[in-house]
């Protein structure tokens, strides 16, 4: 037990939707799983997997990967060869998150820009940034954006906007959908069509959805082809992987709508925590909440909070993620613990 909780409480742990158990029934899902050599192409439940998320995000294929960060990758890669340019929000995952991979293992240069506090970047800044068919730059190919993005829902008309921008310059368009059937959710939008203005969108499994592990790119078949090729050179290429992709399928047929759950309780971990002295939250959108707290608080607070019982992350802001495996009343009793702590 952890020091300072109370007898018999496991810890609230709102560090990540990434750390979620799987459920009874998609433990008996992956057990069941018909299995093949993904490798060779012959398994059918990572094939079934494959159609299932490319048909419902509007694209030809799609391709079963063990990580967003991979998912990216291949994406990026896919898109650019060596020299080529992505334009990415400074803030953005696949830039500031992702180990450098693009560059490091792509020799696809990165040009972060400033974001604003939904997450866009300004028309005029992506413009800007497109370099001119010169041999002193490198050639930009690609925009990248991320939706949600600090779990917030990136506006519907601005990606119509910046996407069709893109376009206009001869750009291709990747978007980070890792937790894009939250922001579906969210803005009551088919998932459809929130993938529709790109050329390539990443999808996580393994956060809101709650499966242990994988996400999944889609685009045209052409795309997918080079990423199929991309995937195995960074070792992504599985074997019986079906046993996860049954976890995906169980996903994407019984977590999405239940994503509404995670929001209402984002929303009531939120409001509990107004008016404390020294702390401003974020109201959130969807499942995440950020809390900034006056200096005098925000000294080891996190290791702190830790010690009574309710996990989560600090490295610039205080953060709190609902998921599958927080309910409501554990929202209840974080709360509590939070008070009493800030």
């Amino acid at each position: 037990m952890t020091p300072g909780m109370a007898p018999n409480k496991k810890p609230i742990d709102l560090r990540s939707d990434t750390v979620t158990q799987p459920t009874a029934a998609m433990r008996a899902a992956m057990a069941a799983a018909e299995l093949g050599d993904d490798v060779f192409g012959d398994d059918p439940t990572v094939n079934a997997l494959q159609r299932r998320v490319a048909t419902m995000l509007g694209k030809e294929a799609a391709l079963f990967v063990p990580t967003g960060t991979q998912s990216n990758l291949c994406g990026l890669m896919a898109h650019c060869q060596r020299g080529d340019e992505y334009i990415v929000g400074q803030m953005a995952h696949a830039y500031r998150w992702e180990g450098g991979g693009a560059a490091v293992l792509g020799s696809i240069q990165p040009q972060p820009l400033a974001q604003q506090a939904d997450g866009t970047m300004l028309l005029a800044d992506i413009a800007a940034h497109i370099k001119p068919d010169d041999a002193h730059f490198a050639r930009t190919r690609l925009l990248t954006l991320e939706n949600t993005w600090g779990g917030q829902v990136l506006p519907a008309s601005y990606v119509q906007e910046a996407t069709a921008l893109a376009r206009s310059k001869g750009l291709a368009t990747h978007l980070d959908g890792a937790r894009l059937f939250n922001a579906a959710v969210a803005s009551s939008t088919p998932v459809v069509e929130l993938a529709r203005p790109f050329d390539s969108v990443s999808v996580c499994f393994s956060k809101g959805l709650g499966a242990p592990v994988g996400s999944a790119l889609v685009g045209s078949s052409a795309l997918i082809a080079r990423a199929h090729r991309i995937r195995k050179m960074l070792g992504g290429g599985m074997r019986q992987a079906g046993v996860l992709a049954a976890a995906a399928l169980h996903a994407l047929q019984h977590h999405v709508d239940r994503l509404a759950e995670d929001h209402a309780n984002a929303r009531a971990l939120a409001e509990g925590l107004q008016g404390l002295a020294g702390v401003t939250v974020q109201a959130p959108q969807t499942n995440i909440v950020f809390v900034d707290l006056a200096p005098e608080k925000a000294a080891g607070v996190v290791e702190r909070l830790h010690a009574v019982g309710v996990l989560c992350t600090g490295l610039y802001r205080l953060r709190f993620v609902t998921h599958l495996d927080v309910s409501s009343a554990d929202v209840q009793r974080a709360l509590t613990i939070l008070r009493n702590t800030l």
